[in-house]
């Protein structure tokens, strides 16, 4: 990375990946190295014991402006983990397979690897071509093409080689070409991953990691974040097969200069992303292929996963049976001891610890899910379409079994895989028949019909008990309302459904209060009676009208109803409230306010003495009324004086 710069930034190529497979000695770092002059044998102790231990890489500049990263893996069962590591992440794969030797347990176990990881294309290498005659040859390549038979590699081309004369390079080198005009181009579009399969520093430079970008594309610049440690940084200097670049895209082999972060403190097997693009997970909804050499797995057995550069014990969790039998297939969950990052559709292979070897694979559904009941109905509908295309299906399961709570669209994204035209496609039907409802427009989260309506039923159920017990309120005010949703739920829905039940006619709304329609004055005889005994008490009290206690005890009635009524004399103009236990007739404070207001005008300030001696009252009305008129900004305390409030 030594002498990094930016540059004018162009894509020179495209760019793919090939990863080499194939059991110990049988020649794959010999390979690369004729292929492309680049030994990638690294470190001292791979080159006195001569085999591959780490990850090795090369490029080959190929015709029509292809560059193809290669990935050389170690072929010792040892290292299986690290040529998992190596196999995530590639395009198309070369089987070596020594001349001399054949098939051997390795060539099996990194074939049934790269299966899993769902590698498509490839070719196999038939190495040490000049250690055998002709007739051997043909034999080999016979049996090849038997135990080839059904793999993703029947039909693939065999190329017999020789990397110590060179026979052979050049059809390899055209079938390598052939093979990657057929390769589609990967996504470059949404965010990057790149999972770390190497980390180093440079002197003046800092922390530096490698890896073969899956998705999207990174600048010189970019913010990044190093998931699950969740360490941030920016880019400072990216190299592309060497070359210095402004950006990598996916597809490519990239190292990557980090500025922020130091290099002691990054891990193998994290991921570069942009920050808060996003999050890791301990627990994944997958589909797992068992091997048909693998043992019977049980409920809740141990396995480790192996997924890009990464890997973490993980227990399996069979939803719907007891074991799964060797071959075959299942809706699974797997709960990570460590936290990874993962996205639907992304392989992994599971390894056990003893014997430490393969025993199955598959992909990742859902990188998100609850933990769910065993043998749950819904839960084992809702895999079903996560395994399956059907995007409307797994964004109605997917709400569905959110329940009250809704989910956001970014979430169902996240889970379900479909994201961009796919996902909003599909939403705008589902919404378009009335199947889901919007119960919140930013974010964007979604209600099944059932649910939305069940909320909306509660809050009436809500505000009809309210009303019963307060018949004489002015309906519930909204606050109060809103905090009889659930807490599972969400606050912010109340908007929406406040808005359906008025548009259903079911409830009204005036200003901060929400009533029944039936609500509608339609008083009473008693109510009536009641109100009309209060109003003749306080108007005949004049200045120093009963208290609540006091009007209780004449009108033999509780304090709460009285107070009901109180307040409804309020809201009708006929009382008004002073303090919590004293109210007055409106026209017996109109005569206390008139005398103030006018004495103030005249002496300019007044004191409660002297309001005492103004307004002929105790004290037990006097300091009442006093604070009564600072609070409706009639006047204003300064010390021991009130004076008038101006403006």
């Amino acid at each position: 990375m030594a002498g990094i710069r930016n540059s004018q930034f162009t894509i020179r190529n495209r760019s793919l990946v090939a990863g080499t497979a194939g059991h110990i000695d049988h020649g794959k770092t010999s390979l690369v190295k004729a292929l492309t002059g680049v030994d990638t044998d690294r470190l001292k102790e791979e080159k006195v014991r001569g085999i591959t231990i780490e990850l090795g890489f090369a490029h080959l500049e190929l015709p029509d402006g292809v560059t193809l990263g290669i990935v050389d893996v170690p072929g010792h069962e040892r290292f299986i983990r690290t040529m998992v590591a190596g196999a995530g992440g590639i395009d198309m794969v070369m089987l070596v397979i020594a001349a001399d030797e054949g098939v051997m347990p390795q060539t099996r176990e990194h074939m049934e690897i790269c299966r899993l990881l769902g590698v498509k294309r490839g070719i196999v290498v038939l190495t040490k071509r000049d250690l055998v005659d002709q007739e051997w040859l043909e034999l080999v390549t016979e049996e090849l093409r038997e135990y080839l038979a059904g793999s993703f590699l029947e039909g693939a081309a065999i190329i017999p080689l020789s990397s110590r004369t060179g026979e052979g390079l050049p059809a390899l080198r055209e079938e390598l070409g052939r093979l990657a005009r057929q390769e589609p181009e990967r996504e470059h579009a949404g965010p990057f991953r790149l999972p770390v399969d190497r980390i180093f520093t440079v002197p003046g430079f800092g922390a530096v990691v490698t890896g073969t970008l899956w998705s999207g594309s990174i600048r010189v610049g970019d913010p990044v974040e190093l998931l699950p440690s969740g360490r941030t940084g920016r880019v400072r200097g990216i190299q592309v097969y060497g070359r210095q670049e402004e950006q990598g895209v996916a597809g490519q082999r990239v190292a990557v200069n980090l500025q922020g972060i130091d290099h002691h403190h990054i891990r193998h097997g994290e991921t570069l992303a942009p920050p808060a693009a996003f999050g890791s997970t301990r627990t994944l909804d997958i589909r797992l292929e068992l091997l048909p050499s693998a043992r019977e797995l049980k409920h809740r057995s141990t396995v480790r996963l192996h997924s890009g550069t990464a890997d973490s014990p993980a227990q399996v969790i069979l939803p719907d049976r007891e074991s799964l039998r060797p071959g075959e297939s299942a809706a699974a969950q797997l709960r990570l001891r460590t936290p990874l990052l993962l996205l639907p559709g992304d392989p992994f292979v599971l390894r056990c610890h003893s014997p430490a070897t393969t025993i199955g694979g598959g992909r990742v559904l859902d990188p998100a899910p609850p933990r769910r009941r065993r043998r749950s109905k819904e839960a084992l509908e809702l895999l079903a379409a996560l395994d399956g295309d059907n995007a409307e299906e797994k964004i109605r399961l997917l709400t569905r079994e959110s329940r009250l709570s809704g989910i956001s669209t970014a979430e169902i994204s996240l889970r379900s895989g479909c994201g961009g035209g796919l996902l909003e496609g599909a939403l705008g039907r589902i919404l378009a028949r009335g199947e889901l409802v919007q119960a919140l427009k930013e974010p964007r989260i979604l209600l099944t019909r059932g649910d939305f309506g069940a909320l909306e039923e509660l809050l009436m159920t809500a505000l009809i008990a309210y009303m019963a017990e307060n018949p004489l309120r002015d309906g519930m005010g909204k606050e109060e309302l809103k905090g009889q949703l659930p807490t599972r739920s969400d606050s912010r829905f109340f908007g929406a459904l406040l808005a359906a039940l008025v548009k259903e006619g079911r409830l009204l709304v005036r200003r901060d209060r929400v009533k029944l329609p039936s609500a509608a004055s339609h008083p009473a005889p008693e109510r009536d009676g009641v109100c009309d005994a209060l109003e003749t008490e306080l108007r005949q009290g004049g200045g120093e009208p009963p208290t609540v206690k006091e009007l209780c005890q004449r009108l033999k009635t509780p304090d709460k109803p009285l107070r009901e009524y109180l307040a409804l004399l309020s809201r009708e103009g006929r009382a008004v409230r002073v303090s919590g236990d004293l109210y007055y007739a409106p026209a017996a404070l109109a005569i206390l306010h008139d005398k103030l207001t006018l004495f103030l005008r005249e002496e300019g300030e007044i004191n409660p003495t002297g309001f005492r001696n103004l307004s002929g009252l105790s004290r037990k009305f006097m300091i009442p009324l006093l604070e009564y008129f600072d609070n409706i900004k009639l006047t204003i305390r300064v010390g021991d004086v009130r004076r008038l409030r101006r403006g």
